[in-house]
């Protein structure tokens, strides 16, 4: 029995791309239903080219997928060559953006933040969101925004600031943050550079109530799971 559990565990690549923010790990080492390889992206660390990962999550980060830093291009060649092999993507804010670049899109500053707990609506059904409310609150800290889907690319949920997720075959990006919890809402909210009287507007709604109104959202991340177990038991089917 233990060792059908441990064959039947997913293994996720992890490419963190938050410079060392301690709650990137805690969150999705929690929200993720498998064992996770973590790599510190931003330090150069990669998945080999032949692991043997059942799926791939891209981490939030500060950067910008436009600036020039030696471990975006590698990240972005790493991630195109997942999707064009059919493993299961799901890119989380930054990840998002990354996913965007890469495929075709186009991702740009939008001039402000969308910072806190906000709705998004979604636009057409897909198993990403099975189960996740419409609207649904989700917590939003960006100040880029994918303003191009790529080619072939389907929206899948939107709000007033523009796109909030997309999917093209086994990729899903998504713009906001459903691993958070409120401890980490809180402390990247703090850590904004932004007038005071802002960051004190957006933490006023950084409640309990929000937090777990918000938690509903994380669904996704067993809804990603379950596509990411489908599609391993097509490859071992095909075998």
């Amino acid at each position: 029995m233990e060792y059908h559990e441990a064959m039947s565990r997913l293994r996720f690549a992890l490419l963190d791309a938050s410079h060392g923010d301690e709650n990137t790990p805690r969150n999705f080492r929690r929200e993720l239903p498998g064992d996770l390889v973590e790599y510190d992206v931003t330090d150069g660390d990669l998945p080999p080219s032949d692991a043997d990962h059942d799926a791939v999550v891209v981490t939030g980060s500060r950067s910008s997928v436009y600036w020039d830093e030696p471990w975006i291009g590698p990240l972005g060649d790493r991630v195109a060559a997942a999707v064009t092999a059919d493993v299961p993507v799901l890119g989380v804010c930054y990840g998002h953006q990354v996913l965007a670049d890469v495929l075709g899109g186009t991702v740009a500053d939008m001039g402000e933040y969308e910072l806190g707990y906000r709705e998004v609506h979604q636009v057409i059904a897909d198993p990403l969101f099975d189960g996740v409310p419409d609207p649904a609150l989700v917590f939003e800290t960006h100040s880029d925004v994918v303003t191009e889907l790529p080619p072939g690319a389907t929206l899948l949920a939107e709000n007033e600031v523009g796109i909030q997720a997309f999917r093209q075959g086994t990729a899903w990006g998504v713009q906001f943050h459903p691993e958070y919890d409120l401890e980490t809402a809180r402390a990247v909210t703090r850590r904004k550079d932004l007038p005071d009287a802002r960051i004190e507007s957006v933490l006023a709604g950084v409640t309990p109530a929000a937090a777990d109104r918000a938690a509903a959202a994380k669904t996704i991340f067993a809804n990603f799971a379950a596509q990411a177990r489908l599609g391993r038991a097509e490859g071992v089917a095909d075998d």
